[in-house]
């Protein structure tokens, strides 16, 4: 069997180089992107979808030298896609999702905090109505 002075397998080398490398193509800042500044005080910050793929592998080598026959290999991929926008004007923050990963089901959970507002709003004034009648029930008579 193949190894290396430290005690390691040379397959236990290539998957930690390999995985040195993804690490180094992906940080947070590759899925929740830079905020952008624009006019009138919004922040807009890009938001992406990764995947990546890893595979490592090795075979020891029937040899007289076993420090000299080794075959290994590794390798990975990543794709970035992104999928929307952060849009931050004063205390509002919406998800402006891109076109192509919309569906349905997020729509509709991307309405439910404003539909909760517009709710809320509605009760609020209905029992503020109801408060103002009680008050006043001269008013409520006309």
């Amino acid at each position: 069997m193949s190894e290396r002075q430290n005690g390691q397998h040379p397959v236990q080398e290539t998957m930690r180089v390999t995985m040195e490398e993804i690490r180094s193509m992906v940080d947070a800042n590759t899925i929740i992107g830079t905020p952008i500044s624009c006019d009138g005080g919004t922040t807009v910050i890009p938001v992406s979808k990764i995947s990546f793929g890893f595979a490592s592998g090795g075979s020891d080598l029937p040899t007289k030298v076993a420090k000299d026959m080794f075959g290994g290999g590794g390798g990975a991929g990543v794709t970035v896609t992104p999928v929307g926008f952060l849009v931050i004007s004063g205390t509002d923050v919406k998800l402006m999702q891109l076109s192509i990963h919309a569906n349905p089901t997020n729509a509709v959970v991307n309405m439910v905090p404003d539909l909760v507002d517009k709710l809320t709003a509605f009760l609020t004034k209905k029992q503020e109505d109801r408060m103002l009648q009680a008050a006043d029930p001269e008013s409520s008579a006309s």
